[in-house]
């Protein structure tokens, strides 16, 4: 019989069939020495083959061939990946400036990972109702984080780079009908750190769904898991939306040193002028993104997110032995 993982317990995957049946199902054992270096072989996303066993439980027998997935390294295992979700048309990152504070380090990586597997990403700014309008405000020791100003710099900021900004509220209902549009007839993942809001997004979009929703540690100002797996929901006509458990941090996977810089699309622009095809846009002379940091032409916050995936790369030296 074939199907689509449309939902992940960790043991445990949903499949519903081509003809509608809904069934739990495990992964046949020989999977996990394929080759598949993953801590989660199958992904929501998946077509897959399976048997159907007399107690009504279903045994995966084979994936299909992904169209794409995208991937971050597993938190407790360094040689290993964790496939987040497969065959997408799009992926929505969801982002807040303040309560909690998302990282522009993190946007980075996600969009590098995300551009290494072709997967186009939409920025969803959240929570804008939050920010105040720190144009007229003395600057403080947290500057303008909590203010429009800067989440207006960070959409201009992407925006040049490429990528399409959205802002919402799902409180106030702002922006909603934009982000909902951009939904229809496609199978979209929704992510980010916890407590920038999918789960209360997802509510107000389509409240059949009734998610759970948390609520922000005053003492660090982060978000707690709601969402503790990964599930896909139909949505409209042919449309499907992934939501998955809040992710910390984004450690990349599998990629080279020499390949980082392709996954950057402003760092890329300027690297064909560099003297060394080879270079790491670190110390070389002749680097044309060196120079285009020193002018501004890259920002100084995209720069130091390519840096700090080298640095992972840097790390495995340390690991060889496991």
């Amino acid at each position: 019989m074939h199907g689509l993982v449309i939902k992940n317990t960790g043991s445990w995957y949903t499949i519903q069939s081509d003809d509608g049946m809904v069934v739990e199902a495990k992964v046949k054992g020989n999977f996990r020495i394929k080759g598949i270096r993953s801590t989660n072989p199958v992904a929501i996303g998946d077509k897959v083959e399976f048997d159907l066993l007399p107690d009504n439980v279903a045994l995966i027998t084979s994936i299909d061939e992904r169209i794409n997935y995208i991937v971050r390294k597993a938190t407790n295992l360094s040689k290993q990946s964790h496939i987040i979700a497969a065959n997408l048309d799009q992926c929505f990152l969801i982002v807040t400036v303040a309560y909690p504070e998302t990282s522009t380090t993190f946007i980075d990586r996600f969009l590098a990972s995300a551009e290494a597997y072709r997967i186009p990403v939409t920025i969803v700014f959240n929570k804008i109702d939050l920010l105040k309008d720190t144009s007229d405000m003395a600057e403080t020791e947290e500057g303008n984080c909590l203010g429009t100003e800067y989440l207006e710099g960070l959409v201009a900021l992407y925006e040049h780079i490429g990528y399409k900004c959205l802002r919402v509220s799902a409180v106030t209902g702002e922006g909603m009908d934009a982000l909902a549009a951009e939904l229809k007839g496609r199978i979209t993942l929704l992510s980010g750190n916890s407590g920038v809001g999918k789960s209360t997004i997802l509510n107000t979009l389509f409240p059949e769904l009734n998610l759970k929703t948390g609520e922000i540690s005053d003492s660090y100002n982060t978000g707690k898991h709601t969402t503790t797996f990964s599930a896909m929901y139909p949505i409209g006509n042919d449309g499907y939306i992934i939501d998955t458990p809040g992710i910390k941090g984004f450690g990349t996977f599998d990629m080279e040193r020499t390949e980082v810089g392709h996954y950057f699309k402003d760092i890329f622009k300027y690297a064909a002028d560099c003297r060394f095809s080879n270079c790491t846009h670190t110390h070389e002379p002749g680097c044309a993104v060196l120079a285009a940091v020193e002018r501004h032409d890259i920002s100084e916050s995209r720069y130091n997110s390519y840096l700090s995936m080298l640095g992972d790369k840097d790390e495995d030296r340390y690991r060889q032995g496991y």
